[in-house]
This record gives C-alpha cells, sequence and structure tokens, in this order.
C-alpha cells in the first residue's frame, strides 16, 4: 500500500454500481482520508486532489468474501489484487496463529470462527490442531462454544456430515447450535452433502456454507431454508474445483442445481469461495482470482449479473455486520474497486481490475 501522498482524490466520469445498483450516468467520487465524501453527477463541482480519470470504468464497493481461510500473509496481498478487502474467515486456529495473522493483514478486515467444531471420524478429524474440537458429547459442545466465546470469535463454525460419515452426533451438534445461539453468536454450518444440509436446517443454524456433490436438495427442504431466512454461502468454486479434482465433474451439476432452485425460491446467497492455500486441502482455490470466478458461476446458475454482485457487496456486508462497507455512498469508508467495463452487464468484467483502495489509500497505483 502506498504510504503517505494526498489524502483526497476525485474518481472522476466513472459508472458506479453503489452495492445495490448500476447508477444511472456517470459521476465524480471524492475520497476524503478514508471515507467517501461525495458521490456527484460528472462534472458539477470542482475536482480536489489528484483526478483518476474512469471514463470507461465502473466503480464498486471493495468486495467482501463470504469464506475464506488464511494461512499467510501473502493470502491477504492475493485478496487485494483481486479486488477483495474484507473477508469472512472459517477455520484458522490456533488463536496465537490469528493473532499473528490479524498483525499482518494489509489493512485487510476479516471476521473470524476461530476453530471448527467437529465430529470425531469426519474428513475433519484428521486435521492436526483440531484434537480438541472434536465434540463427542452435548457436555464437549458446550465446553467447545464456551471456549470459542472467550476467544471473542465472531460466529460458530460448526461442521456437519451426512448420518454415518463421522461428523458430530445429533444431540451434540444441537447443543453446540443452541449454546451458540444462547451466547449471541449465529452458527455457520459446513454442509457439503445432502443429508448435512438437512440436518442443519433441522439444527436451526444461521448460514449454510457449500452446496451438495452427491445429490438434489429437495423442494421441502429449500422452502424451509427460505422461510428459516438461512444464508446460503454456497462456494461453486470449491465444489466445481473438487468435483473434477476427484474425476466427477457432473457431480458439480447438484451444486449449480442447488443455488438455481434457492434463487428460484428467493433465498439469500453471499458469494463466497472457500479459498485457501494449505498443503493438502480438497482443493485449492487462489484467493486472487476465487471470488471472480465464484460470480461467474453464481450468474451461470442463474443469478443475473447485478444479483452477483450485490452478493459480494451490499448483501455480503449486512450478513457481517459492516455497517460502513458494502457501498458507494457519502460517509461509507472508502474500500473501493475500479473495473474496466461494465460487471453489471458481464460479470466477466469484473476480472479486469484498474484499481482498489482500501480505505482511501491506493493498493496499488490507479
Amino acid at each position: 500500500m502506498a504510504d503517505g501522498g494526498p489524502r483526497m482524490t476525485t474518481i472522476a466520469n466513472t459508472a458506479v454500481f453503489d452495492g445495490h445498483d448500476l447508477l444511472p450516468g456517470r459521476y465524480d467520487v471524492r475520497v476524503d482520508g478514508a471515507t467517501i465524501a461525495t458521490v456527484a453527477p460528472a462534472g458539477v463541482a470542482e475536482p480536489v486532489g489528484p483526478v483518476i480519470d474512469a471514463a470507461g470504468a465502473t466503480l464498486l464497493p471493495g468486495l467482501i468474501d463470504g469464506h475464506v481461510h488464511f494461512l499467510q500473509p501473502d493470502d491477504f496481498t492475493a485478496l487485494l489484487d483481486g479486488g477483495v478487502t474484507s473477508a469472512a474467515d472459517m477455520a484458522t486456529w490456533p488463536p496465537e496463529h490469528l493473532a499473528v495473522l490479524r498483525s499482518q493483514s494489509r489493512g485487510v478486515t476479516f471476521r473470524t470462527s476461530g476453530a471448527p467444531l467437529i465430529g470425531p471420524s469426519g474428513p475433519h478429524s484428521h486435521m492436526p490442531g483440531l484434537t480438541e474440537a472434536v465434540i463427542s458429547s452435548p457436555a464437549a459442545a458446550r465446553r467447545e462454544v464456551a471456549a470459542r466465546v472467550a476467544q471473542g470469535v465472531d460466529y460458530l463454525k460448526l461442521v456437519l456430515e451426512a448420518e454415518g460419515r463421522g461428523g458430530p452426533d445429533r444431540d451434540s451438534a444441537r447443543a453446540a447450535v443452541e449454546a451458540a445461539h444462547d451466547a449471541g453468536l449465529r452458527v455457520v454450518a459446513h454442509a457439503s452433502a445432502v443429508g448435512a444440509i438437512e440436518l442443519a436446517v433441522e439444527l436451526g443454524v444461521d448460514i449454510l456454507t457449500h452446496a451438495p456433490l452427491d445429490g438434489t436438495v429437495s423442494p421441502p427442504t429449500v422452502a424451509r431454508i427460505v422461510a428459516k431466512g438461512l444464508v446460503v454461502i454456497p462456494t461453486l468454486i470449491m465444489m466445481r474445483t473438487t468435483a473434477a479434482r476427484r474425476g466427477m465433474l457432473a457431480a458439480y451439476d447438484s451444486s449449480r442445481r442447488f443455488v438455481a432452485d434457492l434463487h428460484d425460491a428467493g433465498a439469500t446467497i453471499v458469494a463466497g469461495t472457500d479459498a485457501n492455500s494449505a498443503p493438502g486441502a480438497p482443493a485449492t482455490v487462489p484467493h486472487r482470482t476465487g471470488l471472480h470466478d465464484e460470480l461467474a458461476l453464481l450468474v451461470d446458475a442463474g443469478l443475473s449479473p447485478v444479483e452477483a454482485l450485490r452478493s459480494a457487496t451490499a448483501v455480503a456486508a449486512r450478513l457481517f455486520a459492516w455497517d460502513d462497507r458494502g457501498s458507494v455512498r457519502p460517509g461509507a469508508r472508502a474500500d473501493l474497486l475500479l473495473v474496466d467495463g461494465d460487471p453489471t452487464a458481464r460479470i466477466g468484467d469484473i476480472t479486469a481490475v484498474r484499481a482498489v483502495w482500501l480505505a482511501g489509500e491506493a493498493t496499488t497505483a490507479p
């Protein structure tokens, strides 16, 4: 990130996607310090500070990735290069490592669940450092929730599996959900199989992450997701990459259909990638390009480009209680992304990154 320099900048003659819609016409957006000062029709007011000619480009809020994993400082650099300025970490541990990452995040803001709660013999039980995260009884579940609360996590991550696949038993999982809710924490359920999704809905979790590769989620279950107000972060890029790696790409059709059905039913969908740089992960999704790919896959599954962009800006900001970002408006934090073209019409234009600002500071020269 550039050090020093003027604290006032005008991004001139730009199209603006404000987090909700593409505003009509062209605009001059003035940034003052870390904040958006004005959003005015182009040419109405005298520009201040350095002027960036954004003709032919679109200004958007900095993107929010609703599902990432952090291992090293380079992960934050990669996110910024792709226009992602905030993220939701869905399991980083131990707390000491998390503290180091916060100090090296290049200013990228992120929420976190800390370590997930897992079952005794599912796929996650083989990950190093998660022995104490296994919940094999309601008492163990309550103890682990209390530990996350003491660590100051932002939400609880609960890894659910289809019955017989090694996840937490029903009573332990229910105790975890109830204890989290009693502590004022929302519960994010890892659920990448039809049976796990059905269990998550039954237990009353708040957020579902992933989509199934093993079949179709029934219409009644989709209807319950909508009726209960669950938010879904489907991580289609992870599901497609995993299916391809396993030589079963056709199974991705189940994930795509799940999102299409959710969209048709009016569910709230938030963009997330499961981006990670961990050796031995089921599949690697790059931090820099993962969200670009996710937005394209959401459009392929039936969302309009505008709906997909909302899922990575205003809708994601609302989910993770970032009231100061996810929109281009006076008073908002100046986390901004400038791209060539118009991603509200052609979602692929989101890859044409021209400049990124984090709290008003350009991360690269525009």
